[in-house]
């Protein structure tokens, strides 16, 4: 048997099998933002000296998207905690939670607009507030 921080083999499987970038959700309102005509970089890092990457990066506007999954970032509407390895998770949770709350902070302090959404909400709203955000930014550039 190996030491692993997963509670069990079946457990490890399923967590390695999670994906860092593409999601669902994360496709699902790309795709309606490019039907919406904005172009944006994917799965990039908004400053070259910060280690995070946004899920959708505008960078002429410097508008930061990210979309949280429920699980990993600690929805209060739907994470709940697992029932096994309770200190590796509460951990795990909390330190997403600061990482993201540092992210928003530094990004913000630099200039950026971070717009952040969770997993569940519906794409086609997030698409929507995403591209209203972007095109006001473009306007007040241009004008």
């Amino acid at each position: 048997m190996y030491e692993s921080w997963a509670s069990s083999a079946a457990t490890r499987k399923t967590m390695q099998g999670n994906r860092s970038r593409d999601s669902k959700a994360e496709i699902a309102v790309r795709r309606l933002v490019h039907a919406r005509g904005l172009r944006y970089r994917v799965d990039a890092r908004p400053e070259a000296d910060l280690r995070r990457t946004a899920d959708l990066l505008f960078t002429r506007v410097r508008v930061a998207v990210f979309i949280d999954g429920c699980f990993w970032h600690g929805c209060p509407e739907h994470f709940s905690m697992p029932a096994t390895n309770l200190d590796y998770w509460s951990t795990k949770i909390g330190r997403n939670q600061a990482r993201d709350l540092e992210t928003t902070s530094r990004l913000e302090a630099r200039g950026w607009l971070v717009l952040r959404f969770w997993e569940h909400e519906t794409p086609s709203t997030v698409a929507e507030r995403i591209a209203r955000i972007v095109q006001e930014r473009r306007a007040a550039v241009s004008a």
